[in-house]
């Protein structure tokens, strides 16, 4: 069991859901701040959906109707389909444990501009793009959204997210993409498969604000059937760690315009024929003997191997919160047995 999942599990975890906030690592840091006097608590008992004008009980009244730091939870098993993307709140947390949550066959998360959010435990599948049109946004705000590609949980320029435990499959894009601007994000215990785009971290290679992004990538299981993207990554920096890579079609790590990555602990194993290079550069300018891409006491099966350049030691800058134990590789299919989102009965 992981630093994480050992923290969050316990017997009374229904009576002590915020639990789980003092439990994230990585650079997203503890989401204390989701926890405590003054959040409130809100239970999603309808699975319809309205834009524009959504009905109490709904998972979007929740998101754009309730005021200040909101705890959401679902009363029962349900699949929602979204008609227009979901514009969460900052300070809120989506807890899908107890429930069998699907957020499945339309549109999917959109986070812009907020902070301190958690998702945790929902299945995310069959996203569909999405034609501009306007919705309600936090605070009741009608926002008018241009054309979306299809991702499950998108991110742009928002900081200090978590997401945790979710599963995600067969999107029309991404599974998730992380862009303009966004940082301190840590994506752990997910379990992504049957996708070829699965997780983008950089908006484009003219946006070098991405230079200040920095993500933790820990404990997730990729696959089966990923084809690339595990990250795919631009500008920023990656510590990518303790996760499983059950094979790739075109690689497993890549990535453009000098980003970081400290790839440390995982289990890379390649497919049986085809390609056996874990990373893959997109080198416009001839210089990514440079960058900085390090393999610390990963592991390959297979015939897998990791193409490293760049200057050895390229560590995250952790502070005391954010900081956790990096596992020995052999124990990573242990650390990822409980990835995706979860099915809770006495303990969760």
């Amino acid at each position: 069991m992981n630093v994480i999942d050992r923290c969050r599990r316990r017997p009374d975890w229904r009576r002590n859901r915020q639990q789980l906030a003092t439990c994230s690592v990585g650079f997203t840091g503890k989401m204390t701040n989701n926890m405590g006097r003054g959040v409130r608590h809100y239970t999603v008992k309808d699975p319809s959906d309205d834009p524009l004008n959504p009905k109490p009980g709904t998972l979007r009244y929740g998101v754009t109707k309730m005021r200040g730091k909101l705890w959401i939870t679902f009363q029962r098993d349900m699949q929602i389909k979204l008609q227009k993307p979901l514009l969460v709140s900052s300070f809120t947390t989506i807890d899908g444990r107890g429930a069998n949550v699907h957020i499945a066959g339309g549109a999917c998360f959109l986070l812009y501009g907020v902070t301190n959010v958690i998702i945790h435990s929902l299945r995310f599948h069959h996203c569909r793009s999405q034609a501009p049109g306007p919705v309600m946004g936090p605070g009741s705000k009608i926002v008018q959204l241009g054309q979306l590609d299809g991702d499950a949980v998108r991110l742009v320029g928002s900081s200090k997210i978590w997401i945790d435990h979710n599963t995600f499959y067969e999107c029309e894009d991404g599974l998730l993409d992380v862009t303009r601007g966004s940082t301190d994000i840590t994506v752990s215990n997910n379990w992504f498969r049957n996708h070829d785009k699965v997780m983008l971290l950089g908006h484009d290679d003219g946006f070098v604000q991405d230079k200040n992004m920095r993500v933790t990538v820990i404990f997730n299981h990729f696959g089966p059937n990923c084809n690339q993207r595990m990250p795919r990554i631009r500008h920023g920096f990656a510590h990518v760690a303790n996760n499983l890579y059950q094979g790739w079609t075109q690689y497993a790590i890549g990535g453009s315009m000098n980003p970081s990555i400290r790839s440390e602990s995982n289990l890379f194993i390649a497919p049986k024929s085809g390609n056996k290079a874990v990373t893959w550069k997109q080198d416009s300018r001839g210089d990514g003997y440079s960058w900085n891409w390090q393999s610390v006491k990963d592991v390959f099966i297979n015939g897998a191997y990791f193409r490293q350049t760049g200057k050895r030691g390229t560590m995250p800058r952790y502070n005391r919160q954010q900081r956790f134990p990096v596992a020995d590789a052999r124990t990573v299919r242990s650390l990822t047995r409980s990835a995706g989102a979860l099915r809770c009965s006495r303990s969760c």
